[in-house]
């Protein structure tokens, strides 16, 4: 299991050195949030597990206001001045039921050891119609049993199957090397957003030659009985 808030002792490094070499965009992240969250009308936008708020300018120059809560005091002292925040645990989220107009999480789901729960905490705040929006690392191409040390292609170990915690990285120059990371098959992943009670509405993948990203935008399945707002 993933230590408490392992991303202070990082936070600096992250900032700094990190997100620097991923300013191009490599990935398609920038892309994906542009293309699944699309325009807002000003309403709120929650992101769970915001870390450094990198993100918060491209949410607002679509439209929205975003807000961010964090389990990591270090990355949130980075994020302050990009937008509202708070500390909290991304299973049992600091906010009424029923209050954000639409909540993203981007490149967190390997850090949180119960996805399928910050999952239902995403449906219990979001405001009927609104869009969940996940990006994360593709669970069939990345992941302790995957060796991406050649550029050209993806070598596939035993361990896919496993979803268990592990630092073991194909490079010591990313975040996995350093935090940890969890993983769910594919499948396993799908259907924790369907226990959630989310609906999926498009997919993307991101990274080249062999995706490094999945994407969805997901909204609540229609017909889904929940509690009156608090």
């Amino acid at each position: 299991m993933a230590p408490t808030a392992a991303y202070d002792e990082i936070a600096d490094w992250y900032e700094t050195e990190f997100l620097p070499r991923h300013a191009d965009d490599p990935l398609g992240i920038r892309h994906a949030l542009d293309t699944l969250l699309g325009p807002g009308t000003g309403g709120t936008c929650l992101e769970i597990g915001c870390g450094t708020g990198v993100h918060a300018a491209q949410v607002r120059a679509l439209g929205w206001h975003p807000v961010g809560v964090d389990l990591s005091a270090g990355m949130l002292r980075h994020a302050r001045g990009r937008l509202p925040v708070t500390r909290g645990d991304a299973t049992r989220l600091p906010l009424r039921d029923a209050c954000v107009d639409a909540v993203i999480a981007v490149m967190v789901h390997t850090d949180m050891p119960d996805y399928p729960a910050v999952l239902r905490e995403a449906v219990r705040v979001l405001r009927p119609g609104g869009a969940f929006v996940h990006i994360g690392v593709h669970p069939a191409f990345c992941g302790g049993f995957a060796d991406r040390s050649d550029p050209a292609a993806v070598v596939i170990r035993p361990g896919y199957l496993d979803g268990h915690w592990t630092r073991q990285s194909w490079t010591t120059e990313g975040v996995r090397d350093k935090v940890g990371a969890g993983h769910l098959p594919l499948p396993a992943l799908l259907h924790a957003f369907l226990d959630a009670g989310l609906e999926f509405v498009r997919f993307r993948e991101g990274g080249a030659p062999v995706p490094i990203v999945l994407a969805t935008r997901a909204v609540e399945r229609a017909g889904l009985s929940r509690a009156p707002a608090s």
